[in-house]
Parts: C-alpha cells; structure tokens; sequence
C-alpha cells in the first residue's frame, strides 16, 4: 500500500489493483474507474464553484496574510513562554495549543483552495 504526505497527515491508497486480471478486463476496469473519477470531478467542480463564487487573487492574498498572522502568532506566543525560563503552565500550553491549531486550519484552507483552483474545481475570476 502506498503512502501519501499531505502538509499535515498521512492517507494511505487503497484502491483495489487486480495483478492476474485478464487484460481486456483491466481496460474495462479502468474505462469505469475513469467514468467514476470524472463523476467525482464534475460533482466537485459543480458543488465548489456554487459554493465559493467570485474567487480572485485578492482572495488568496487576504487568505495567505490571515495565514502568515496566525503563524507569527503562534511563534511569538512560544517565544514569550520562553522568555522566563520557567515551565509553561497548563493554561500558556492551552493558549500555544489554540495559536498553532488556529495556523494549522489556516494553512490547510489555503492550501485545500489552491488545489481546488489547480484540479479546476474553481475559476479564477482575472483583476
């Protein structure tokens, strides 16, 4: 079974691959796996795009600045934690936790939008 890494998590594959199957056979399967794959593309791209239209670059800048925000606060909150040296208490770790979960949502949006826009669920709107 094959692996793919996400920016955050692991998905294994496991989509079935028949090894003795008899050549015509495997066209066929794979003329249905094609009809299936273009089923999920066209629902995709019908559902996305009447959920989330009028997407231009300025959504994605105003997406990444929100991102790179959320990142430095969380870095800079680590960073405060550290300035006495002393062990961070429970409710500093619960505020680290929050900053970094708040990144990471972030980051994953952004990164789940602009694969939405490369797989051509989206359209950019042009400037």
């Amino acid at each position: 079974m094959s692996t793919i890494q996400t920016s955050t998590y692991r998905r294994q594959r496991d989509h079935f691959e028949p090894q003795d199957a008899d050549p015509q056979d495997q066209r066929r399967l794979r003329g249905l796996l094609e009809q299936i794959d273009y089923s999920a593309f066209v629902a995709n791209r019908e559902v996305i795009a009447a959920a989330l239209p009028g997407l231009d670059a300025q959504v994605f800048q105003r997406l990444a600045v929100q991102t790179a925000t959320a990142r430095a606060k969380w870095v800079g909150e680590a960073l405060r934690q550290s300035e006495s040296g002393a062990p961070s208490t429970p409710d500093q770790i619960a505020r680290l936790t929050s900053t970094r979960t708040a990144y990471e949502e972030l980051a994953e949006a952004y990164e789940g939008l602009r694969r939405m826009v490369e797989r051509g669920y989206l359209t950019l709107r042009s400037a």
